[in-house]
């Protein structure tokens, strides 16, 4: 559901040492259905796709009417058909970049193109939570180009060179060259261990099995890879070493997946070198891939057990339409069970595979304070309601874009009210009717909801890491956002939004570029590693 531009106002950026922040917007999306949600209902559809806010909140959020289908508010149960246009309302919160720039190198404008040099943390295209902090819009936005190309990407963690068309033309014969192979692709990275002296080549498959987390494995179903590694140096002091590698292919997160397998995965890897996930193997050789049907339902923290908790939806159900669950079972979405682990996977997942990814979303959630756990506050709001955004008329389905910003009126572009009790229409009669309140017995009065925080919440972030706890808005100590309610958490560390890869030249026909190698390349060169070594110790003890 990614945008191709911004209707809301120009950023302003917050300043925090080492982070680049906006503060959140109100934001109108459009999307057309993707064959993965046809003939699902949209409650089931939003809750396997996004795992920022709790089930509870995507029922409420839906129940309030700020998604419509093709014109009419949808509701939980609504069916997504072929064809669908779905429109929606979100208030976007960011996370933080680095405040290392975009560098453009070179602009050629006869022959129609730039070369960048692109820091991690920074998305090449808009996705999830990114918007304005994507590189193609700060491209529009901060360096004022109009229109570029992105015919190739790098990972949002990895830093390089890019080199992006200006023109159609250029674009057409550049993707050409990458769909073709020719185009040399040279990257350097730092691995944990002692690298081999000789040349090494890697030829494994790789499968992306987990869409929400961009996880990639070794699988005998995936797309074929190739990969040519070369020592650079070793560096006892860190025990890492510096390569130089060479993807032949052109696979998600190749050179990473690639040098796990070899057992030597990048040193600073949040997901492919982490022992909380992979254990002290690191995943060296690959996981096993015999087919399993063992999932478990997610679970929160001992701190934040409850009773009424937002990520079940089952027991509320049964409370307020007085349904016997002895009878009459309520329907469990996949979420709620753990069988949303494989729903985006071409292969059926092993017990080993279900594993790693439970365990990376439950480091994901310990990142981010358990937020989705702590999502109760909305429950003493009103019902959320777009006002003062008149829609375009939908124009003939064959001329219906695949998705981007919603048409709105100009003279509402820059303000995006939210109201409760507005009419709207019913996306089942199509008669205008009154937006239901919420079931008073699911509502809690601020209060309630406020004297619940307490109690849900982590350790502050200055007695784990000796910082301030600042949150996305800038201020400290922040629970929730006051406008969509959502549970608010520290920003992190400057030092683990990129890792140790990056895309150093490329030789294609318009020439050969490179950019400087980066600083954690040099001899001898050391980091704060203490939060794998946190890491490392948790699991010894355990």
């Amino acid at each position: 559901m990614a945008p191709e531009q911004c209707q809301a106002a120009p950023a302003t950026f917050l300043q925090t040492p080492g982070l680049k922040k906006i503060p959140p917007y109100w934001y109108p999306y459009t999307t057309m259905a993707k064959m993965r949600w046809l003939d699902r209902e949209i409650l089931e559809v939003v809750s396997t796709e996004f795992r920022d806010r709790s089930m509870e909140y995507y029922r409420y959020a839906l129940e309030s009417g700020v998604t419509t289908i093709n014109g009419k508010v949808a509701k939980p149960d609504t069916v997504i058909r072929n064809g669908d246009r779905i429109e929606n309302v979100v208030h976007r919160h960011e996370p933080p970049v680095t405040s290392s720039p975009v560098k453009v190198l070179l602009q050629d404008d006869e022959r129609g193109f730039i070369v960048i040099d692109k820091p991690g943390s920074i998305p090449v295209h808009a996705s999830g939570r990114y918007f304005r902090h994507s590189l193609v819009e700060i491209l529009k936005n901060e360096f004022g180009y109009k229109k570029v190309y992105t015919i190739n990407r790098l990972d949002r963690l990895t830093s390089g060179l890019m080199i992006i068309p200006l023109s159609s033309e250029c674009a057409q014969a550049m993707s050409k060259e990458f769909m073709a192979g020719t185009v040399r692709k040279e990257y350097v990275a730092r691995c944990r261990g002692k690298f081999p002296a000789d040349e090494l080549t890697c030829e494994e498959p790789l499968l992306t099995v987990d869409r929400q987390m961009g996880l990639n494995i070794v699988h005998p179903e995936g797309k074929p890879a190739q990969t040519i590694f070369k020592l650079i140096r070793y560096d006892e002091n860190t025990n890492t070493s510096v390569i130089r590698c060479q993807p032949l292919t052109g696979r998600s997160h190749q050179i990473r997946v690639h040098l796990q397998f070899l057992g030597f995965p990048i040193a600073n890897d949040p997901i492919y070198s982490e022992t909380k996930i992979w254990g002290p193997n690191l995943g060296r050789g690959g996981v096993d891939v015999v087919p399993s049907e063992e999932r478990s339902a997610p679970a929160p923290p001992p701190h934040l057990h409850s009773e009424i908790s937002p990520e079940s939806l089952s027991d509320k159900i049964t409370e307020v339409e007085n349904i016997d669950p002895a009878v009459d079972k309520p329907k469990l979405l996949p979420r709620e069970t753990g069988h949303d682990i494989g729903m985006g996977s071409p292969v059926p997942l092993s017990a080993e595979a279900v594993g790693i990814i439970t365990r990376l979303r439950n480091m994901k959630d310990e990142d981010e304070d358990w937020s989705r756990w702590r999502d109760v506050v909305f429950r003493a709001k009103g019902a959320l309601v777009p006002k003062g955004l008149p829609q375009v008329p939908l124009p003939p389905q064959n001329r219906r874009k695949r998705g981007g910003p919603s048409q709105v009126d100009e003279a509402s572009k820059d303000t995006i009210n939210i109201a409760v009790n507005d009419k709207v229409k019913s996306s089942e009669t199509g008669e205008e009717c009154s937006t239901p309140e919420g079931d008073p017995s699911l509502q809690f009065s601020t209060e309630e909801a406020l004297a619940r925080l307490p109690n849900m919440q982590t350790p502050p972030k200055q007695q784990r890491d000796n910082e301030p706890n600042t949150t996305d808005t800038g201020k400290t100590e922040t629970l929730y956002c006051p406008e969509c309610y959502l549970p608010l958490h520290p920003d992190p560390k400057p030092e683990r939004l990129y890792i140790f890869l990056h895309a150093l030249r490329y030789t294609t026909s318009l020439g050969s570029f490179e950019t400087e190698m980066p600083e954690w390349t040099a001899e001898g060169w050391e980091w704060d590693q203490s939060w794998q070594t946190t890491y490392d110790i948790g699991l010894e003890v355990l």
